[in-house]
């Protein structure tokens, strides 16, 4: 009976853990779906017109896909730049928007520098290795996030000398990736044999 019941238990661990990467999309689908469907009712409640509704929707697309083709071909946006004027002259909000923008673009695929490059430090003593982002630098001074598992979006911010780093082939997406699985995605296994 004892036997049965670890076997039902592994069992039952094993569905959960197949079936959380699920919950979480579901998740996020219905947060969008309760976002768009909150907005839809704002924007009928002020006209009360399915018409109306339907052209606010259709121009507030228009407006985004024409800034991300500007952004695109020429790297900014009059509209962006316009509202950066504005929210840069209300103080304590435009240093959340600013800091905001800063980890946005850092992650997002249109900005390609050094926000890309993943490199392995040591924390939080010597001999234990971990993925970091270099998020700015000067002269040879790294500026690292160290994200914690299973959580990216949470960690340490450091300042570590060039010469204690040891650089990564992973972009930030299989970096991401390995922290999410708690190591489990690692297609990297000959950068964690080299090293020390």
């Amino acid at each position: 009976m004892n036997e049965l019941n670890k076997k039902l238990l592994n069992y039952f661990l094993i569905g959960i853990f197949s079936v959380i990467p699920i919950v979480i999309v579901l998740q996020i689908i219905l947060f969008v779906k309760e976002l768009v469907s909150d907005l839809f009712r704002v924007v009928y409640a002020f006209s009360d017109n399915y018409l109306y509704t339907g052209i606010v929707f259709a121009v507030s697309f228009v407006l985004l896909v024409y800034i991300g083709r500007t952004i695109v071909q020429k790297g900014r946006s009059l509209v962006i730049s316009v509202f950066d004027a504005i929210i840069g002259r209300i103080p304590f909000l435009n240093t959340i928007y600013r800091v905001l923008k800063k980890v946005i673009n850092m992650l997002s695929a249109h900005e390609q520098t050094m926000a890309k490059e993943v490199v392995y430090v040591e924390y939080p003593k010597e001999g234990i290795w971990v993925p970091a982002y270099v998020t700015n630098r000067y002269e040879n001074k790294y500026i690292l996030f160290i994200p914690t598992s299973p959580n990216p979006t949470s960690g340490f911010t450091v300042i570590v000398d060039k010469s204690k780093l040891i650089k990564s082939a992973m972009d930030i997406e299989e970096a991401t990736s390995f922290i999410v699985s708690v190591g489990v995605d690692f297609n990297k296994a000959s950068e964690a044999i080299n090293l020390p």
